[in-house]
């Protein structure tokens, strides 16, 4: 064997116990062939270095970390769980000419195959003139089809939605039927746990940013706030149901910005919208320039929101996947390289998870606690001398 190849072995081998965890995030979309080979060769439990170098070797193509990044940040119309197994979800498209498609992403063979006038593109369904079951490489995208076709599948960021839905529902179900059942007495298990965090959001986020009016909007902030952190950790966990970039997804944080939008320009007083519109004591030259500032701003503040929470989840997962595959990359050059970037980049990509496990509570406190500033901006009562 080739000392190119054993560099290819020794590299990847030491990445093992974290390639894994990654590609468990990310399995069932096509990757590039050298993506594939790696996780081809660990998902055949394989004890000998040079299977895994033969793989890499004969597909002829350089590990790619872009895509695996992108891949591992994406959405995806399957789940992978383990080994060859993969949770295929259902895809719902609807096309101005071809109607309703109703059926299962198993039928795209980890995006190989063709289905049904469709296939998989860069993690997103097109259209195709193409039999079912025709290999990728030999089918043709119809642009005209695909611009015609609407997506509404059950991917894997909306299964991950409903789980979190169903975890938070059923804990604080849990709960609340706790504090009626032991009503006055001291709280146990987790409802032990979660009154801290409660009475956190409650005194020093909707208190002190809303005022006295602040029990109005609490089930907003602690849904939000609950909402946010804990897909934050599940985001965190390379094994199902956790592994899903949901706060990482824009439109996720797209939505959740439009309901404090929404929130404070309903519940916005007669003194927010006169502070906005027309600003007392303020010349009127003054204000042909302040007032465009203030409605921009209005919009600038939920857009901040979104960007804000997106921005930060996905930056943790995407410098963790860079150092992480520095293995890969550094390993192609030589043995020495590909073993002395690897230690480095394993310790690195620990400590960034146990960063990120920081970063799950700051952005879902950051984010709960910026909409309770603009609420109370919104409903706060003017100041009498």
């Amino acid at each position: 064997m080739s000392t190119s190849n054993l560099l290819h072995a020794a590299s990847f081998l030491f990445g093992s116990l974290f390639v894994g965890s990654v590609f468990a995030q990310h399995g069932s979309d096509a990757l590039d062939p050298a993506s594939e080979a790696i996780v081809h060769a660990i998902e055949s439990d394989s004890e000998a270095p040079e299977l895994i170098a033969e793989e890499v070797e004969h597909n002829g193509v350089k590990f790619n970390a872009g895509k695996l990044i992108m891949d591992h940040i994406g959405d995806e119309h399957g789940w992978h769980l383990w080994g060859h197994t993969t949770l295929p979800l259902p895809v719902i498209l609807y096309n101005t000419e071809r109607g309703f498609s109703v059926f299962s992403s198993s039928h795209f063979d980890h995006g190989h195959k063709t289905y049904g006038g469709y296939m998989l593109h860069e993690g997103s369904v097109v259209a195709v003139n193409a039999a079912d079951g025709t290999d990728v490489h030999h089918a043709t995208i119809d642009e005209a089809a695909t611009k015609a076709t609407w997506d509404i599948s059950i991917t894997k960021n909306v299964v991950s939605l409903f789980i979190s839905l169903g975890i938070l529902l059923f804990v604080f179900i849990s709960v609340a039927k706790a504090y009626t059942r032991r009503a006055g007495q001291a709280p146990t298990g987790i409802q032990n746990l979660l009154e801290p965090i409660i009475l956190f959001v409650r005194d020093d986020v909707a208190k002190s940013a809303i005022g006295p009016k602040y029990m109005k909007y609490m089930p907003y902030l602690l849904t939000a706030f609950f909402f946010i952190f804990l897909n934050n950790l599940m985001g965190l966990v390379p094994f199902f149901p956790g592994g899903a970039n949901l706060t990482g997804n824009i439109a996720v944080t797209l939505v959740l910005a439009l309901i404090t939008f929404i929130i404070v320009t309903v519940n916005g007083n007669k003194h927010y919208w006169g502070h906005i519109l027309a600003m007392p004591g303020v010349p009127g030259w003054v204000l042909a320039i302040l007032t465009p500032v203030e409605i921009l701003g209005m919009f600038l503040k939920p857009f901040v929101l979104m960007i804000r929470l997106f921005a930060n989840i996905t930056a943790g997962h995407i410098i963790a996947l860079s150092f992480f595959s520095l293995i890969f990359v550094f390993g192609e050059t030589s043995t020495g390289a590909g073993l002395g970037v690897g230690v480095f980049s394993l310790a690195f990509t620990i400590f960034m998870t146990m960063l990120e496990l920081l970063v799950a509570f700051i952005q879902a406190y950051v984010f709960t606690f910026l909409s309770a500033m603009y609420i109370g901006a919104a409903v706060e009562e003017p100041y009498h001398h």
